[in-house]
């Protein structure tokens, strides 16, 4: 059965090579992709720009994923300049990402082409990724393909599983960090019988201790506990036909802010402590400690079928459906927002390769959001600025239509192009076109261009959950939903030579502008103890674009050496009320640079890697201006965060099936200074209750240096 299989796929993968660009179902193909991805791994780099692919897309295999901790989707881009991610607060532990200078919410996240990390599971969805979960990711800038929906506005991550097909029946990774984070994941890939195939992923991750390193009083991670289970499923018949399945379940809480210290030592707190806040506590006793208590929980499924209408394949259909239920409830201080999500999503798709130039793809899609909220937004100070929504229910969904056509004139050029019409409920219909060109004048250059609309429903509050750690009031259109309408377009250019032992060696450079018709616009600035939500419709003349410049190189000088040098320029600026003109947007780094080494000794028996990056500066709120240090020292000169290193190193030795690795991060042990904002008592302690109180304007690292060690564990199938 082996041998019949392996032939099977060396006949099929110069095909799936050619047709990736337009199997979005990912129904097709994937019986191959564990050998595909042993291919990749063999001979790229663990971050590398992929040749093939017609939208500019940068693939993070396998090899990369292990370059790191990667605990989680969240820690698996330290050596990306595209993307860049950041804490959302100081308080809750929730991650965001940047792409093309704007929030992960423009991103369209999917998970095998089905799109995920909406609404209530955008703030902490990455943390529910664990890294060894996964086979690779691809990072696709621009406007992408329109049969997953057109919610990309920036760019689309897609990340690949491991498959019920990998020839691993066991895989266990173990890893444990100085701060007491440990993680815990384990996946079997199971082949129960020629037809069937079956992968079980689990995992379990939390803190024992939680520190606050800075000594102001609040937890720099909250302590938190998540599980995590995945069951994947494939049937595949020998007549062609393809039945995919899977269910998941999470359950994660986290409690951080204000602390009671274990200990004094001469008088001060000890940074070793336990969460202190308590919501009924905190309503009985606001002088108790302030801060969060979250608890998550979700659990879904999908279903995938394909079905091939000829021998060779060239034409088939597939369904696709997907259902997810998101719950959460969450206390801040004296204000709880508690709040569930069902989202669904179906495609239905006929692909047909009419030859080798010609294919095109046709389909109906829908998708549908139904939120309930409960929002109780206490002010302490003024109550008469509370806020409060009793179990509104809201509904946001569209249906569509839509095709793609994909023209190629042999490996010189090839053209994709898009067009999809959805009707929005309450809000009409509106028509999105996409188109995406490649030309390769000769085999070393590569020209891409690309350009779309983009339309996505905001979810203030959760796209934006920063805002609750605060306490100040919310003011405006927090509880509206308005659908956000942007262009992107750009293009990119790479260069593949020969250098030292690499016959694919890169250097490349591409650019992209988003702009935006419409978008919800959450104001820090114009009120001083107020967010204020509005709309950029609103504003007279009101305009949001970021330009977003990237130069990528890539080589391997010596065998096993590979070096990776990547830097990114962002251009980001729109209006706000009451201002003149355009302004810088806020918290938006200039720049990044990130360089990589990889040295891997023979047989791969030792790996060293070394990751040096340098983040530019970003504006701050202009109530950040004046802060000043304990010296009196002005944090913000010309209001503008300072420049800042990290470094990260990580050693892996290789036994047969066990890869031991030991590593560090933020070895250059930078912290942002003076991370909350607000008035103190005389001992120095945040007034929470206070009108400035701010544990959101967070634009660097919150821990200095941590270091981890852990182990991988595989086992190989064997006849």
């Amino acid at each position: 059965m082996k041998k019949i299989l392996m032939t099977a796929l060396a006949a099929v993968l110069p095909v799936l090579a050619d047709a990736q660009d337009i199997d979005t179902t990912g129904i097709y193909g994937d019986r191959a992709d564990s050998l595909s991805a042993t291919v990749f791994t063999g001979r790229q780099s663990g971050t590398y720009l992929s040749k093939q692919k017609p939208v500019r897309t940068e693939v993070i295999s396998a090899a990369g994923l292990c370059k790191m901790a990667c605990c989680n989707l969240a820690e698996s881009f330290e050596n990306s300049a595209s993307v860049t991610v950041g804490y959302s607060d100081a308080v809750t532990g929730a991650r965001q990402i940047r792409l093309l200078g704007l929030s992960g919410v423009y991103t369209q996240m999917l998970d095998e082409n089905r799109p995920v990390m909406k609404g209530l599971a955008a703030p902490f969805g990455l943390s529910y990724v664990p890294g060894q979960w996964l086979e690779s990711i691809q990072i696709a800038k621009g406007a992408t393909s329109v049969i997953n929906g057109v919610e990309s506005m920036t760019g689309q991550i897609n990340m690949e599983h491991r498959k019920p097909t990998d020839e691993k029946p066991l895989f266990i990774n173990f890893s444990t960090m100085n701060d007491t984070k440990t993680d815990f994941n384990i996946a079997s890939s199971l082949q129960l019988n020629d037809a069937w195939s079956t992968v079980l992923l689990g995992h379990v991750s939390g803190n024992f201790i939680s520190m606050d390193e800075n000594g102001d009083g609040f937890l720099d991670d909250p302590k938190q506990l998540q599980f995590n289970l995945s069951n994947r499923w494939l049937y595949y018949a020998l007549s062609g036909v393809q039945v995919r399945f899977g269910v998941r379940a999470i359950h994660d809480t986290r409690r951080g802010g204000q602390y009671e210290p274990r200990m004094r030592k001469n008088g001060k707190m000890s940074m070793w402590g336990q969460p202190g806040y308590d919501y009924e506590s905190y309503m009985a006793d606001m002088s108790t400690p302030w801060g969060s208590d979250i608890l998550n929980r979700s659990i879904g499924g999908y279903l995938k079928v394909g079905v091939p209408l000829n021998d060779d394949n060239s034409q088939n259909i597939a369904a696709v459906l997907d259902y997810t239920y998101y719950d959460m409830d969450s206390y801040f201080g004296a204000s709880s927002y508690l709040a569930g999500q069902h989202s669904a999503f179906v495609n239905l798709l006929y692909q047909n390769e009419i030859n080798e130039s010609h294919k095109f793809t046709l389909g109906l899609g829908a998708a549908s959001d139904f939120y309930r909220e409960t929002l109780e937004r206490v002010i302490p100070y003024n109550t008469s600025m509370n806020s409060k929504l009793e179990g509104v229910g809201t509904t946001l969904a569209n249906l569509g239509i839509f095709g793609e056509y994909t023209f190629h004139a042999g490996d010189k050029f090839s053209s994709i192009l898009g067009l999809r019409g959805d009707w929005y409920f309450n809000d009409g219909f509106h028509v999105s076109p996409r188109l995406t060109l490649k030309y390769t004048p000769v085999e070393s250059v590569v020209l891409r261009a690309n350009a779309g609309r983009g339309l996505r429903w905001s979810t203030p509050l959760t796209d934006n959950i920063g805002v609750f750690s605060t306490t100040k009031a919310f003011h405006g259109d927090f509880a509206s939903h308005i659908l956000e309408d942007a262009w992107t377009f750009g293009g990119n250019v790479s260069y593949y030579f020969k250098l030292g032992a690499s016959d694919n060696a890169y250097v490349s450079f591409d650019y992209f502008r988003s702009q935006f018709v419409e978008q919800e616009m959450v104001d820090y600035e114009h009120f001083a103890d107020v967010i204020d939500f509005y709309s950029l419709g609103s504003l007279d003349k009101g305009r949001s674009f970021t330009d977003s410049f990237q130069l990528d190189f890539s080589c391997e000088p010596v065998e096993r050496f590979t070096i990776t040098l990547t830097g990114r320029y962002t251009n980001a600026k729109t209006s706000l009320a009451d201002k003149v003109g355009l302004v810088e947007k806020p918290m938006t780094s200039r720049y990044k640079g990130v360089l990589n080494l990889q040295y891997a000794t023979n047989l791969n028996k030792w790996i060293f890697d070394f990751t040096a990056s340098v983040n530019g500066p970003c504006r701050v709120y202009d109530f950040m201006k004046d802060l000043t240090d304990a010296q009196g020292n002005l944090l913000y000169k010309k209001g503008l965060t300072p420049v800042y290193p990290l470094l990260y190193a990580q050693i892996t030795k290789r036994f047969k099936g066990v890869d031991i690795y030991l590593g560090g991060e933020n070895l250059t042990n930078y912290r942002q200074k003076n991370v909350i904002v607000g008035d103190r008592d005389a001992d120095g302690k945040f007034l929470p209750g206070h009108g400035n109180f701010d544990a959101s304007c967070i634009w660097g690292p919150l821990m200095g240096i941590k270091v981890y060690a852990g182990l991988r564990f595989t086992l190989w199938k064997t006849e």
